[in-house]
């Protein structure tokens, strides 16, 4: 198989695993076991068995043409992260990135080393709230490093997956790189649909000839979690338009793969941009709907009002106490009226509702 020409890129032997963690608490790496989920040296894309220290293990790698060690670690504090960022020659501005989280989907480069910032998303439909994570990646020659911020974005599948494909594997770090990007990028899909399925549902509300409530707090709600599902995938576009177009030295055999992610990322950036128009226009319509309901409202009071003015008009003249009032001496003055204020509502009422205001 070819074999990586880029230093960034280049394969390195595979053949031997870091200690597990409770094996690395009896030789002095308390503070990177609190974070350590996984660490293996891989050969020819194939994990070793045997148990090595970080600085075993790396040396090994590097001593060698093809192999690499992919570090795993999750949450880690500035104490836990230095042995990795000293062993491995980390950037301290990336490291700083990694450490204390809170960044933008990007792609960096640092020498040898390339610094890749992924955000995970998961939705929790019970309580309609986009849950954000963060994976960081560093890349080199001789190894590969993740560090994952959030309950989200487990990698334990994508490692296991990857272990089965020897043949990706073989690559070297790029095809780790690829395997993360791939199921992070993929993993937007089920929340997408969550929200769609939520979206769905205000609109009927919104629609519905049946008033359940005003929807407008659930929308704003929606509107402000797409919002951050957005920032999560939009800046991914760049970082994956460059590694699909070869800009960083990638292995040719890794660039097909890369612009499969980079196109899931733009769907999904574009399902993303129209959730959050169909999200803006149940707002307008719900306000519109509003409005309407508002203005029925109003003339069917105004309707009422005309008909008990009617009635207060007549009353009013029969009851003011004139002494040369025809009708206060008439047998038939009451019965006409209360005639005359029936009819006359009778025949508001008719035209009121001939004309849809009641």
């Amino acid at each position: 198989m070819e074999q990586l020409t880029d230093p960034v890129v280049s394969a390195r032997p595979r053949g031997v695993q870091l200690d597990h963690p409770r094996r690395q608490r009896h030789r002095g790496t308390q503070g990177l076991d609190a974070a350590l989920v996984d660490c293996a040296l891989y050969c020819d894309g194939v994990r070793s068995p045997a148990h090595f220290t970080l600085a075993e293990a790396h040396e090994k790698a590097q001593a060698s043409e093809s192999g690499f060690v992919w570090v795993g670690l999750h949450e880690p504090s500035e104490a836990a992260f230095e042995e990795v960022s000293r062993e491995f020659g980390l950037h301290p501005l990336a490291v700083e990135d990694a450490v204390h989280a809170h960044q933008r989907p990007k792609l960096e480069t640092y020498g040898d080393t390339l610094f890749m910032v992924l955000k995970t998303v998961r939705y929790v439909d019970t309580e309609e709230v986009i849950e954000t994570g963060e994976v960081m990646i560093f890349l080199g020659a001789s190894f590969l490093v993740t560090v994952r911020h959030g309950a989200a974005g487990a990698l334990g599948e994508v490692r296991q997956m990857l272990e089965g494909m020897p043949q990706v594997l073989a690559l070297g770090p790029v095809a780790v790189l690829w395997g993360v990007a791939d199921a992070i990028v993929d993993g937007y899909l089920p929340a997408i649909e969550g929200v769609e399925a939520d979206i769905d549902e205000v609109e009927d509300e919104v629609f519905s000839p049946v008033r359940r409530g005003n929807p407008t707090q659930r929308i704003y709600g929606l509107k402000r979690e797409v919002l951050d599902f957005s920032r999560a995938v939009a800046p991914l576009a760049e970082a994956t338009s460059r590694l699909a177009a070869g800009e960083l030295g990638l292995h040719p055999q890794a660039l097909p793969w890369f612009r499969d992610v980079h196109d899931h990322v733009l769907r999904a950036a574009e399902l993303v941009q129209g959730m959050d128009a169909l999200l803006q226009s149940s707002m307008d319509a719900n306000v519109a709907q509003v409005s309407l309901r508002q203005n029925e409202d109003m003339r069917k009071i105004s309707a009422y009002a005309a008909i008990l003015t009617l009635c207060t008009t007549i009353a009013g003249i029969y009851g003011m106490n004139f002494e040369h009032m025809p009708e206060l001496g008439w047998v038939l003055g009451y019965p006409f009226a209360l005639t005359l204020m029936g009819g006359g509502s009778a025949l508001l009422y008719r035209a009121f509702r001939r004309n849809g205001w009641l």
